[in-house]
């Protein structure tokens, strides 16, 4: 098999555990907090610049370091020229925070006072939120949100946790979020998310990262060798079962990628350039990968197929009917290496309620199964047994449609059949299944998702 690159650039996503830690690293290193957030918040003024041009500003500050990061924003605007004013939930309590609000050495009111204005910077909670935005602060907040034309967030969205989506008190939907140092989990993870807005990255000299978290992104695929040919670019094997139309879109999705492409039905099919075999013939051939689940039922005749097909010992694709089939009695599918396809339903069915964020509950299920996990959703996390994870954003709601699983199934079987890591595979086809549906139309069913994979 020829050698493939892997996932691309990576960037990292970091919990506020692991950002305090990159922090205090700068730190040691002889930065000091204060320099660390002056380049947080001019940073977040040169974004804002970009974003909306001149307008009135009013600047929301809260007691911490998020707090501080505004009053950096307010002084930096206020150097362009720009009318801005400040609002204050509380003085600020941080010698950080206290020192940035010096520099801005002009009158602060209070929140219940302030008035709205055409840009309106939340400044008053970020990373490490624990609890919900107390009344009558919240009120306040959302009433200015409002009011306003165009909603900054600094680092986070006020009342959002960091590490796992979660709101923990009702968000205002930002137009620009500018996340400091890092992307953190609730950036990319809902409900959070889908208020964040635009997100851009502010580099402000975290050295030291150090997480297995990233946000997952393009594959950086190489060109076929000129002199490859079809067994070399992978063969697939994809199993049917009850309801062979489920099958068919897998295999179909496994000849955007493989060069050979099997399907085992007992079901005749029109004739296409898919190879369609009886399993008793197609289990002796040369797969290189195998897609198992879709459209296979949960009869006991499916359970017996899936174990004559599990008996290949080839690099498999598990997902849809497997989660059934095996819920009570999951060993045989555990220890495979292969990648495991669960929506949440399915991963409740067969792994029960694990704690944690979305990216905990794979990394557990990933390292109890000895499968890369691939839990779908808008916010689709691929982890690995090894601890390795990504989140992916890069999708659409087109995809909730019949079948679109199926498609990510054979997408992934490909990248296994030509020799892939099973997490790296997972990560390519996740992220190309996304960017199909970007593409393609409101109203597209599973079918068009083929058609739109590249």
């Amino acid at each position: 098999m020829p050698e493939y690159p892997p996932l691309l650039h990576r960037e990292p996503v970091l919990t506020a555990a692991e950002t305090r830690a990159a922090e205090d690293a700068a730190i040691a290193g002889g930065t000091r907090a204060f320099v660390l957030m002056r380049r947080a918040g001019e940073a977040a003024a040169a974004a804002i610049a970009a974003f909306t041009g001149p307008a009135p500003v009013l600047v929301l500050a809260g007691p911490g370091n998020n707090g501080g990061d505004g009053y950096i924003v307010a002084h930096a605007l206020r150097a362009r020229g720009w009318p801005v004013d400040i609002a204050a939930s509380s003085p600020p309590a941080t010698e950080a925070a206290q020192q940035a609000a010096a520099l801005w050495n002009a009158p602060v009111m209070d929140i219940a006072a302030a008035e709205p204005r055409v840009v309106l910077v939340d400044a008053l909670f970020g990373t490490g939120l624990k609890r919900a935005v107390s009344e009558p602060i919240l009120s306040q907040f959302h009433a200015l949100a409002c009011a306003s034309s165009v909603l900054v967030s600094l680092d986070l969205p006020s009342g959002a946790a960091s590490d796992d989506g979660s709101a923990l008190s009702p968000l205002a939907r930002a137009d620009l979020t500018v996340a400091f140092g890092a992307l953190k989990p609730s950036h990319l993870l809902h409900p959070a998310a889908a208020s964040c807005g635009r997100i851009l990255v502010a580099d402000i000299g975290l050295d030291e990262i150090n997480t297995r978290l990233f946000r997952n992104g393009a594959p950086r695929d190489l060109p076929p060798a000129c002199d490859t040919h079809k067994y070399r670019r992978g063969h697939v094997l994809v199993v049917a079962g009850e309801m062979p139309g489920a099958a068919w879109l897998s295999a179909r999705a496994a000849q955007c990628a493989a060069g050979y492409v099997t399907l085992a039905s007992e079901t005749p099919l029109p004739p296409s350039s898919l190879v369609v075999q009886t399993l008793s013939v197609a289990a002796h051939g040369r797969a290189d990968a195998v897609v198992l689940g879709p459209g296979l039922g949960r009869e006991a005749s499916a359970l017996a197929r899936a174990k004559t097909v599990l008996g290949l010992a080839k690099p498999m694709v598990l997902d849809a009917d497997i989660f059934s089939l095996f819920a009570d009695d999951p060993a045989p599918v555990f220890g495979l290496g292969g990648v495991m396809t669960p929506h949440e339903g399915e991963f409740a069915r067969m792994f029960g309620d694990l704690p944690g964020s979305k990216v905990d509950r794979a990394r557990a299920a990933a390292a109890r199964c000895g499968n890369v996990i691939v839990l779908k959703g808008p916010d689709t996390v691929i982890a690995a047994p090894d601890g390795r994870a990504a989140i992916n954003s890069h999708a659409s709601t087109r995809l909730a449609t019949a079948g679109s699983g199926d498609v990510l199934s054979g997408m992934i079987a490909a990248r296994l059949a030509r020799g892939d890591d099973a997490f790296e595979a997972a990560c390519a086809a996740v992220w190309q299944h996304g960017d199909a549906a970007i593409r393609g139309r409101e109203g597209l069913i599973a079918e068009d998702l083929v058609g739109l994979i590249r």
